[in-house]
């Protein structure tokens, strides 16, 4: 699971703790990195980040989901559950 942020976001700053409830859940199941857009830009260029915070989940280096904007962490840890 990847999230893509900026710290000047107030989503993103929303976003922060449903993030970490699903991480405390899901543990060394899944993998984790938050990443700055504005510390590396060309990653966020890379994967086409056109707004922030953006989610994606990948499963096997595929990617399975990607949403722009704040996901309950009910939400986010259901399609991390479907996907490990």
């Amino acid at each position: 699971m990847v999230n893509f942020h900026a710290t000047w976001c107030p989503p993103c700053v929303a976003m922060k703790p449903n993030l970490d409830e699903v991480v405390a859940e899901y543990g060394e199941s899944i993998n984790y990195e938050r990443i700055d857009i504005d510390k590396d830009p060309e990653l966020a260029q890379q994967f086409g980040i056109r707004s922030v915070p953006t989610t994606m989940l990948f499963k096997s280096g595929k990617l399975m989901w990607k949403h722009s904007g704040i996901v309950p962490s009910n939400e986010l840890g259901k399609l991390v559950q479907e996907n490990i």
